[in-house]
């Protein structure tokens, strides 16, 4: 990394310089185009330049120094609408660093580190979805193996990914929960992945597991701590959930669409902008509470619960505005616009459903809820 921890605002511009330079490369859509291809390149450029592995915690788990180079990195690359965080370098190294082997770290924390490894999240299922405990992929011991068989729906990028980690049921755990965190090769026999094509272009994954072999080596933790895990590593990656840059990115869209076609004369669309400056500004403020909660190394649940409400009905509000004002102008398949309109209805389901969200404050904040 170039730029020295504090230095958040100089590190930025190192960020948009890099983003300058791949210009020729990247689709003006790869934000939305999942994270194999140019994607994956531009990922190890990111590693060539040690930038991968910015948020990644002290092995006892302590806040690095550069987590708001981290926020700044994927916020300007939202903002360019080039990539999404890297779900290996996110959740997957951070739980690693903290609770992986010395023969996992080994393994995998290089090769992540420099975007040369891949991984998608196994954890909902055809009825598992937002209540993950229902999942039903199971994992039977069989030596110094273990034989998984199930379904995994809706995994993002599993065509593009080496690894699957996997959320299962282990057979034959006497007492407690049996749920359990396995890293699973999506090369391996028995496992055939589908793709599920979505409105918007993107493409979603159906996984089927039949009776892969997974070695024990490869379980995250003991068995039947998947759920402390998985908390675990959602809490130090919560300040990623909802990019404000991309919001923003959003809304200058639109307005830019809106001079291109001469309807900035438009008083009731230029005060539908108006409100909708107005919740980006929301946005971001919310993603800095939430940065600031992390950085204090203190739990920014309920935060991080508002931006993502905030951040995903902002993104469909914008993207709806032309069209709600009878603009027939913004259905042409391929305006930006629509195709902002046809990418935003996943918003607010995707990393967490605004039900959950709600459900998630109503707990924190007010001790709602019996889980």
């Amino acid at each position: 990394m170039t730029a020295e921890p504090g230095d958040v605002e100089t590190f930025r511009a190192e960020v948009r310089a890099l983003l300058e330079e791949m210009a020729d490369v990247l689709d003006p859509r790869q934000f939305f185009h999942g994270r194999g291809g140019a994607t994956r390149d531009l990922y190890r450029e990111l590693g060539r330049r040690g930038w991968l592995s910015l948020g990644w915690p002290g092995e006892d788990g302590a806040v690095p120094a550069t987590l708001a180079h981290e926020f700044a990195l994927w916020d300007e690359l939202a903002y360019a609408r080039a990539a999404r965080p890297d779900l290996a370098a996110g959740i997957v190294a951070k739980t690693l660093v903290v609770h992986g082997t010395e023969y996992q770290k080994a393994r995998f924390l290089p090769g992540i580190a420099l975007g040369d490894v891949s991984f998608a999240l196994g954890y909902s299922e055809p009825e598992a979805g937002s209540d993950l405990r229902a999942v039903r992929t199971r994992a039977v011991r069989d030596g110094d193996v273990y034989r998984v068989t199930g379904e995994k729906r809706w995994t993002s990028d599993a065509h593009h990914s080496d690894y699957l980690w996997l959320l299962c049921r282990a057979e034959g755990v006497a007492d407690g929960d049996p749920h359990t965190l396995l890293i699973l090769d999506l090369r391996a026999p028995g496992v055939d992945i589908r793709p599920i094509e979505t409105i918007d272009g993107h493409r979603l994954n159906e996984v089927f597991l039949d009776d892969v072999v997974v070695p024990v080596t490869d379980r995250v933790g003991a068995e039947g701590q998947a759920w402390r895990l998985i908390r675990e590593a959602l809490a130090v990656e919560r300040h990623l959930m909802v990019l404000p840059g991309r919001v923003r990115r959003d809304l200058e869209s639109l307005v830019d669409w809106a001079r291109e076609h001469d309807f900035l004369d438009d008083p009731l669309l230029r005060d539908r902008i108006e409100q909708l400056t107005v919740d980006v500004q929301a946005v971001e403020v919310l993603a800095a509470e939430a940065l600031a909660r992390s950085l204090d190394g203190a739990d920014c649940t309920a935060e991080a619960a508002r931006v993502k409400l905030v951040g995903s009905r902002a993104t469909q509000e914008i993207a709806r505005a032309a069209l709600e004002l009878g603009y027939l102008e913004a259905t042409r398949r391929d305006d930006d616009l629509a195709f902002l309109w046809r990418e935003s209805m996943m918003e607010t389901l995707a990393g967490g459903s605004s039900e959950i969200m709600r459900g998630v404050l109503a707990r924190a904040e007010f001790g709602l809820g019996g889980r």
